[in-house]
C-alpha cells in the first residue's frame, strides 16, 4: 500500500503572474538550444513543459528564472520585461520560485534552515515561523530539526517544495521534480504536490520528458522539439489531435504502417481509414496499440498470437498479420486467455487511429 503523506495546513494564497515568453532564443555558444520560443501561461495555470532530452526544456526554464539571459526575445511577467536587449531582472527580485531535479538542499543545513534560506527580507523569529508553516503544509512540520539525509527522496522532494512556496512567489518553476523517486511513490508526491499547487494558485510550470506525468500535473502542456514549441494544448487535445507525427508518437506507442491516401480514404494492408486532411499521395497511419479488439478466429482481420505477455492491467500482445513485415503490438485489458501460435480474429477501432503526410520525398 502506497505512503500517505501526513496531514498539513492550507496553504496560503500567492498572487498569481502572467508569464509570457515572446520570440526567445538562446545559444550557449554553438547551435542554439532555444530558437524562437512564443509561449503564455495564465495565472494560476500549471503548464507541463515536455519533450525528448536536449530539446531545451531546462534551459528555458533558466532563462524564466533569470539563471540565463536570452540571445535575443523577451521574458515578461504581467507585461513587464524581466529579460530582454536592455532589461534584465536578477533573480531574486522576479518572485519566481525554482525546483531542481536533485532537490539541491544544504546537507549541513536542518530542513528548516534549507526551507528559512529563501527568506529575505524577514525578521528571523518571523522567518522561521513562515519557514514552519512551509514544512507543515508538505506534512513535515514535525522534522524542521532533522537534516536532509534523514529523509526519504520523497520527504526530501517537499522540503525543496516548502522552500519554494514559502516566499509565496507568483511563479514556481520545477525541473524534473520527480524523476528521482520509485513509480509508487512519485504518483503519491505528484498528486499532493499538485493540490498544493491549486491551494496556492500559483502560476507553474513542470518540466519533464514523462508524456503521462505531463498529462497528469498540466492544465496544458507545451511540447518542445529542437529547441521549439511544437505542440501546445490541454492533454486531451495534444493526445488525440496532435498536429504533426512527432507529437503523435512522444505521448503514445505506435503501430505504423504506410498507407495510399485517394480522396480522403487511405488504403493499407489492414483495410482502409479515413485520410483527415491527407486527401492525395502517401500517408502514414498510426494505429494505437489499445485500438486492436480480439475476436475468434474467422471474424474481422486474421491474425495470429506470436508473443502474449500479462503486465497487470493489460495483456500485451504481439499479433502477426497478412501483409505486415512485423507483428502489431496489441494492449487488451479483456480476459486474453491466448495461447502463442493461436488464430484470432482482429478488429480495429478507427477512433484510436491517427493518420498524417507521409514526409518521404
Amino acid at each position: 500500500m502506497a505512503s500517505r503523506i501526513a496531514p498539513r495546513s492550507p496553504t496560503p494564497v500567492s498572487i498569481a503572474a502572467h508569464l509570457a515568453f515572446d520570440d526567445v532564443h538562446h545559444s550557449y555558444g554553438g547551435p542554439e538550444s532555444v530558437r524562437g520560443v512564443t509561449l503564455a501561461v495564465d495565472p494560476g495555470e500549471v503548464v507541463s513543459l515536455v519533450g525528448p532530452s536536449g530539446c531545451g526544456k531546462s534551459t528555458l526554464l533558466r532563462l524564466a528564472a533569470g539563471l540565463e539571459r536570452p540571445s535575443a526575445g523577451r521574458v515578461l511577467l504581467n507585461g513587464l520585461v524581466i529579460a530582454g536587449p536592455s532589461e534584465f531582472v536578477p533573480p531574486e527580485k522576479r518572485g519566481i520560485g525554482l525546483m531542481f531535479q536533485d532537490h539541491a538542499l544544504f546537507p549541513h543545513m536542518t530542513n528548516l534552515e534549507n526551507v528559512r534560506f529563501g527568506l529575505r527580507g524577514f525578521t528571523r523569529a518571523e522567518a522561521e515561523r513562515q519557514a514552519l508553516l512551509a514544512l507543515d503544509r508538505v506534512g513535515l512540520g514535525t522534522r524542521g530539526g532533522e537534516f536532509p539525509h534523514m529523509l526519504s527522496g520523497g520527504e526530501q522532494q517537499r522540503v525543496a517544495l516548502a522552500r519554494a512556496i514559502a516566499p509565496r512567489p507568483a511563479v514556481i518553476l520545477m525541473d524534473e521534480p520527480f524523476s528521482g523517486l520509485d513509480s509508487r511513490l512519485r504518483d503519491v508526491v505528484r498528486s499532493e504536490t499538485l493540490a498544493i499547487l491549486r491551494e496556492a494558485r500559483a502560476t507553474c510550470v513542470i518540466v519533464t520528458h514523462d508524456a503521462e506525468e505531463a498529462m497528469r500535473m498540466g492544465d496544458r502542456i507545451a511540447l518542445m522539439n529542437h529547441g521549439r514549441i511544437v505542440e501546445f494544448g490541454d492533454p486531451e487535445m495534444v493526445y488525440r489531435r496532435p498536429e504533426s507525427l512527432f507529437a503523435a508518437r512522444f505521448f503514445c506507442e505506435m503501430n505504423e504502417l504506410i498507407g495510399w491516401a485517394h480522396r480522403g480514404q487511405i488504403e493499407t494492408p489492414l483495410g482502409t481509414f479515413t485520410g483527415g486532411e491527407v486527401k492525395e499521395g502517401e500517408a502514414v497511419v498510426c494505429i494505437r496499440p489499445q485500438a486492436f479488439r480480439l475476436r475468434p478466429a474467422g471474424e474481422g482481420l486474421p491474425g495470429r498470437i506470436v508473443a502474449h505477455r500479462f503486465v497487470g492491467e493489460v495483456d500485451l500482445l504481439e499479433i502477426a498479420m497478412p501483409g505486415l513485415d512485423e507483428p502489431v503490438l496489441a494492449r487488451v485489458r479483456e480476459d486474453v486467455n491466448r495461447k502463442d501460435g493461436e488464430d484470432v480474429g482482429v478488429e480495429i477501432d478507427p477512433s484510436e487511429v491517427l493518420v498524417f503526410a507521409s514526409s518521404r520525398p
